[in-house]
């Protein structure tokens, strides 16, 4: 018995010094941050950044043991609460491997990383393109699915619908929610503005000022969530397109406390903000002066702008992009603010991305209304300093310009229809015209009803171009309730929620009947025009045969080897007569036509007469 209670006793005094000897086994922790938290195996890119933040982990050594990943790089920053590692994973299978962050022979830290298998097929999903219609909405505004998600510990600002800047709750399970009445219209791509995390004291509803890349802001739900949503839209037709933002983030983003490295960020003397020039890109005889204050200076007081010329930061960045996209399955970003960005980074990071996903759609946001300076931001242009964005579509800002002026105005030399016809016959000057994107407004410009003059011949009119020119098409939502605002008047107002898409809405603007006839007409106008899309493929990649507009009648074809379609625009108060002979290139082989609203067939190539204010859309046979 005595030796039973020694043994014991001895067994006893060897668990006690195994668990005071090892290594932190009781008292180690995860870092604060890991980014990106997992990833997977089996990726184009082999070369793997993992960015870690805690307490002296720049004072660690990195320790792995997992077959197939080797540590290439272990670099630590100015700041001693970093540390980034580059790994090769190329031969790396899935699983779970253990970080260990070494002090003294001691870990002081570790967190399991794990390499998930990849879905089948991922690298090759379809991107937007130009048989996609896009609908822009804003998910603070659209719908409230959940209000319990409102407010939420730790968020700095509060549910507010009274302030027209304020958070007013709309979520992601809003969005799926109504789902339905988007692709009803038949719509088949959503472009979402952002959604990340934007943990500011004041405007965050709109997303611009991201304080975490890597997650959903909480009061829109969960990355969870967020897949699902990719995925229930998926299931009907629909493609999400994820708005990103690289230009700057949010002045409460959790790196401004203690920045990685003294560079993280194009730091002034003084706040400076970018003058807004983009021309000073392109310009040949420009100063250096006024390069660096458009493309370092702030966007705005709460916008930091990051310094992509860091090589850290710009791994960092294009990795988040390719975890968005193999995480959720989105089908295209948009990019927000592509120019103010160094572009040789952009170029990089969009070649990054298309290499790991070839059909992959990235569309950049170069709001500018010259053709020419627009042009130089779409890859593949033969640009003057050998510059290559890699971007396959970019905003048509100069047809936004005229889609708001050319159905107010009578004909002259260079007005009216007129502005149509010429800024598309400077296509030449784009690598992709067919991959531009055409809208009539968006979540920050006057409405498209009021750029019409709150016409609604006129707003068909516009709706009918849209849809049927060349390139992608994007309405921003609440055109289709024939929403009224001006940008100067408050962006509140241009970002008003949706009718019904709250509890306790008096009216719900979803359902027909929640809608006026008026409504209604441009629901139905919008589907019509959008299910015949959908099913004519020569509106996705035809060829575009226009002809001067004359007497504010703009005609023009687009046509493929098997389909041809005729659209006819009036812009005039009054009966026109057309004489069709002019236009028989577009004709000739084809007897008989019959117009898509009214059903109308025309049994010859003579003369016709157009109602006034007329959207014809015809389908030659």
């Amino acid at each position: 018995m005595k030796m039973i209670q020694a043994t014991n006793i001895r067994i006893l005094i060897f668990v006690f010094l195994v668990l005071l000897t090892a290594p932190m086994a009781l008292g180690q922790q995860t870092p604060e941050r890991i980014e990106p938290p997992f990833w997977w195996s089996g990726m184009y890119h082999t070369e793997l950044q993992i960015m870690a933040q805690g307490q002296q982990i720049g004072e660690t050594r990195v320790h792995i043991d997992y077959p197939g990943v080797h540590v290439m790089e272990v670099v630590a920053v100015d700041s001693p609460n970093y540390l980034f590692i580059y790994l090769n994973i190329e031969n790396a299978l899935p699983g779970t491997f253990s970080i260990d962050f070494m002090k003294a022979g001691e870990a002081v830290y570790s967190y399991n990383f794990e390499l998930k298998q990849r879905e089948p097929n991922s690298r090759y999903r379809e991107g937007l393109n130009a048989s996609d219609a896009m609908y822009l909405l804003m998910p603070d505004r659209f719908a409230n699915g959940n209000p319990e998600l409102d407010d939420q510990p730790g968020m700095l600002e509060r549910a507010n619908r009274r302030h027209p800047s304020g958070r007013h709750g709309g979520d992601i399970q809003g969005i799926v929610n109504n789902l339905d009445h988007i692709a009803g219209m038949g719509f088949s791509a959503i472009w979402i503005n952002p959604l990340l995390e934007n943990n500011q004291p004041r405007y965050s509803y709109h997303g611009y000022a991201i304080t975490d890349f890597y997650n959903i802001d909480p009061r829109f739900g969960t990355n969870d969530d967020y897949r699902d949503l990719v995925s229930t839209a998926g299931e009907m037709g629909i493609k999400i397109i994820k708005d990103m933002i690289l230009n700057h983030c949010g002045h409460y983003h959790w790196w401004m406390n203690d920045l990685p490295t003294t560079d993280w960020i194009n730091q002034w003397d003084e706040f400076t903000r970018t003058t807004y020039r983009m021309t000073t890109i392109v310009d040949l005889h420009g100063s250096r002066y006024d390069y660096n204050r458009m493309v370092h200076g702030w966007f705005d007081t709460n916008m930091p702008d990051l310094n992509q010329t860091n090589r850290l930061l710009a791994g960092y960045l294009k990795q988040n992009a390719v975890w968005w996209i193999e995480f959720a399955g989105i089908r295209g970003i948009r990019m927000d603010t592509q120019p103010y960005a160094d572009r040789y980074f952009m170029a990089d990071w969009a070649r990054y991305v298309l290499q790991e996903y070839p059909y992959f759609m990235l569309i950049g946001e170069a709001w500018m209304g010259i053709p020419a300076m627009v042009s130089y931001f779409q890859g593949g242009k033969q640009n003057h300093d050998g510059y290559d964005s890699h971007f396959p579509s970019v905003f048509d800002f100069p047809l936004y310009d005229d889609i708001g002026r050319a159905f107010n105005e009578s004909q002259g030399w260079s007005t009216g229809l007129m502005r149509l016809y010429n800024t598309l016959a400077q296509d030449f000057l784009y690598p992709d015209p067919f991959n531009l994107v055409v809208f009539g407004d968006n979540h920050d410009t006057d409405r498209l009803y009021t750029r019409v003059d709150e016409d609604l011949d006129k707003l068909k009119m516009a709706l009918t171009f849209m849809f049927t020119t060349r390139g992608i098409p994007q309405l921003y939502t609440g055109t289709e309730l024939l929403e009224s605002a001006r940008e100067h008047e408050g962006h509140g107002e241009l970002r008003a929620n949706f009718p019904g898409g709250w509890p306790g809405d008096p009216v719900n603007k979803f359902t027909r009947e929640g809608r006026t006839p008026e409504q209604n007409l441009v629901v139905d106008y919008i589907s019509t025009l959008l299910h015949f899309r959908k099913e004519t493929p020569a509106l996705h990649y035809g060829w575009l045969l226009q002809f001067v507009p004359e007497d504010n009648i703009y005609v023009y074809f687009r046509y493929d080897q098997t389909q041809t379609v005729m659209v006819i625009l009036n812009n005039n108060d009054t009966e026109k007569m057309l004489d069709l002979a002019r236009f028989t290139e577009g004709w000739e082989s084809y007897s008989r036509a019959e117009e898509l609203f009214t059903g109308q067939v025309y049994r010859s190539f003579d003369t016709w007469v157009l109602p006034a204010n007329a959207s014809m859309v015809l389908r030659l046979r």
